[in-house]
């Protein structure tokens, strides 16, 4: 359960045990207690913005615990399609979620069902509700991925870069956890720039796939195999995902651009007639 991690050029050692501590003789993981504070904060973050974009934080909230659940169902079910040999032997072993196999694009594409289905139950702005919660899945990804850091999982090929990681005394390999996290950090940062003076709902959604996609693609070819779960051959399911949604990204910014560009000009008119 302990892993050495270090960045030798930078002069960084860390023994680091992936028990946090025990309740009644169960282990608590530091992974889960990552996932939870990056859940909270993401959707205190969210339903803290919800105001300003006319929608009741309640509401927030209630598609943030429900997505919670279903994005742990899809992200199980993502993984284990993907990676059949899981259960082929017990099916049973699908719950056994806690000895690892979630996969996050599952656990994205849940929660956006959820939420669409959510808001359409309640008679909310779709668009609008995705453009909030995109915002809390940028936070929740990036400090979601120091899980992996204290797992001593998910990172790349050898390297000889300043920021090397090295575990249990191997060579240095690509954090890629850490690119992740920063990658998602960086389109957070640009989306707080841009969001108030983007009038046209859907956009910011629309830039959060582009973005994601577009950093995913990058980093997933960079993964050790034993972290790829391959749709054929060589090529890895994410990385097909993450192509789709670098096409979606785009068409949704070009046609929402569009779309409010009409509307300016019916409006124009409108004016001018009156």
């Amino acid at each position: 359960m302990k892993h050495n991690i270090a960045f030798p050029k930078l002069g960084l050692d860390f023994e680091i045990n992936r028990i946090a501590f025990s309740v009644f003789g169960k282990p608590i993981y530091w992974y889960a207690i990552i996932i939870v504070t990056g859940f909270l904060l993401a959707a205190a973050f969210v339903a803290r913005s919800a105001k300003k974009r006319g929608i009741n934080p309640e509401n927030i909230w209630d598609i943030a615990l429900y997505g919670l659940v279903f994005g742990l169902v899809g992200a199980r079910i993502y993984y284990v399609i993907f990676d059949f040999d899981t259960i082929r032997d017990n099916f049973w072993n699908i719950f056994k979620v806690w000895e690892g196999g979630l996969a996050i694009y599952g656990a994205i594409i849940a929660a956006v069902i959820t939420a669409y289905v959510y808001s359409k139950r309640h008679k909310l702005p779709v668009l609008r509700i995705f453009d909030l919660c995109c915002q809390g899945l940028f936070i929740g990804q990036s400090i979601g991925r120091w899980g992996n850091f204290v797992n001593a999982e998910v990172y790349g090929g050898e390297t000889s870069l300043l920021w090397g990681m090295s575990i249990d005394g191997a060579n240095p390999v690509h954090p890629l956890f850490l690119y992740e996290s920063l990658w998602n950090a960086l389109g957070f940062i640009i989306v707080l720039f841009i969001r108030d003076r983007i009038k046209t709902d859907g956009k910011v959604f629309s830039f959060y796939i582009l973005w994601y996609s577009f950093g995913r693609l990058l980093l997933e070819g960079m993964r050790q195999s034993e972290y790829i779960l391959y749709l054929a051959g060589n090529v890895g399911i994410s990385q097909v995902v993450a192509g789709i949604g670098i096409l979606v990204g785009i068409s949704g910014l070009v046609f929402l651009g569009k779309r409010s560009q009409r509307v300016e000009v019916s409006d124009n008119e409108t004016e001018s007639q009156n």
